[in-house]
């Protein structure tokens, strides 16, 4: 079990925020499973989740909280680090005895309600067990997969470029809202002549960001049936990559990995890299630099391609208790003194009175709220690009696949190639 909530920030981080593969499932769940209640009339529901040792007393804190306003309902509950939690998950629902409800994050929408694991939400909320007003700038619309309400966002996040602000200085460069993929290459330009280090640490295996830039352009990481850029698309993004790392303006990727779970950035390789917002504490407490958060660059000097990003609460089909489920849930989202205990923790609170209820004090903290109420008011956010099913597997692939082209394991021809061969077969399953 990872010990803390900056190491559990690094295992997401390696995965691009998002979603690790994991093998199919072959169950045909229904509405029969899950935890028998008490002749006392009281029911246990289980609850998973991936996170530290951090994350687990805050929501147990929660969880306490939540059994005082519902004494009736019991929760359950297990959390385990990234990778292992899905392996775990994926062996429970293959056996019929998925959690009653967990954590989830989009990429694997599409995959498990296509196993027929999870529960559409919708008819909890027409039952008034779970309300989806009152949610930030359309987040309540994120976990909605073909008209079925398969998942509840419980925060926001969004990408950002991470930056050691003291190195951007030197070099006389300001990241503003609207500046250019020029203007950044020219920067990365100015880091590496004045500071001595790369001025990124290596952007090309970062599936959320090549969607931006895509999403910048015209087309997208994902459709709803596959794949949205071509094979020409990919080796473009890549070349440009290649000859980078060559001119010293991207980090060195054997020096990258040899630093880990440390971050480029805080190791002083790089001036700066793409990650998810809420991953801005992970510098602070790695490096001895004061780091700030820079808005992506654009094509056009306008449109970034960004959406809020999210964690979600989701439930199994099998549950026997749905009502229950959906008050869990409803409580989770809804109850401001659940913000006040989790904070950032799972990104910035996804509904308003959560957003209010909690008024960081942390510097860090504040850069992100302040990053995220920017992006609103600037107008650049647009809805998430769909995800269909095997989107978890594509983005391990393009993680890792990146990684060996850096390592100079691959040539750039030949990582496109190996990409689109293994997305093919994901997507076609």
């Amino acid at each position: 079990m990872q010990r803390n909530g900056n190491v559990e920030r690094r295992t997401i981080l390696k995965a691009a925020g998002a979603s690790l593969a994991v093998t199919g499932l072959g169950a045909t769940a229904t509405a029969c499973g899950g935890d028998s209640g008490a002749g006392d009339g009281t029911v246990t529901i289980r609850y998973s989740w991936w996170g530290a040792e951090d994350r687990a007393e805050r929501i147990n804190k929660t969880i306490a909280l939540f059994e005082k306003k519902y004494p009736k309902i019991k929760v359950k509950t297990d959390f385990q680090q990234y990778s292992d939690f899905w392996k775990k998950f994926n062996t429970q629902a293959s056996g019929g005895n998925p959690p009653d409800v967990f954590q989830n994050a989009i990429g694997f929408l599409r995959k498990y309600d296509a196993k027929n694991v999870l529960l559409d939400l919708s008819g909890q909320v027409e039952a008034g067990n779970l309300s989806m007003d009152g949610f930030r700038a359309g987040l309540e619309k994120f976990g909605e997969i073909d008209g079925k309400l398969l998942g509840v966002p419980v925060g926001s996040n969004s990408m950002a470029l991470v930056i050691d602000k003291p190195v951007y200085t030197r070099a006389g460069v300001t990241p503003e809202q609207g500046w250019t993929w020029d203007d950044f290459d020219r920067a990365m330009t100015s880091i590496r002549d004045r500071s001595g280090r790369a001025g990124d640490s290596g952007m090309y295996g970062v599936m959320y960001l090549y969607d931006l830039y895509l999403r910048q352009n015209g087309k997208a990481f994902f459709t709803e049936e596959g794949l949205g850029f071509t094979e020409a698309d990919l080796t473009r993004w890549w070349t440009k990559a290649e000859k980078g790392v060559k001119s010293g303006l991207v980090a060195d990727p054997k020096k990258v990995v040899q630093v880990k779970p440390k971050s480029a950035v805080a190791a002083e390789l790089a001036g700066g890299e793409f990650t998810w917002d809420n991953f801005t504490v992970r510098y602070t407490s790695e490096g001895k630099s004061e780091y700030g958060i820079a808005p992506i660059p654009t094509t056009d000097g306008r449109a970034t391609g960004q959406y809020l990003g999210s964690l979600m609460l989701s439930a199994s089909k099998r549950t026997r208790h749905p009502r229950e489920v959906a008050q869990f849930i409803d409580f989770m989202v809804h109850d401001p003194e659940v913000a006040r205990i989790m904070g950032y923790d799972r990104g910035v609170p996804a509904t308003q009175v959560q957003y209010d209820a909690y008024r960081p004090a942390d510097p860090v903290d504040k850069a992100i709220a302040a990053y995220e109420e920017s992006l609103v008011k600037a107008g650049v956010l647009q809805p998430i690009t769909p995800h269909p099913n095997g989107a978890d597997i594509c983005e391990a692939a393009f993680l890792r696949i990146a990684e060996e082209m850096g390592l100079g394991k691959r040539s750039v021809d030949d990582a496109v190639e190996q990409f689109f061969n293994e997305s093919k077969t994901a997507l076609a399953g």
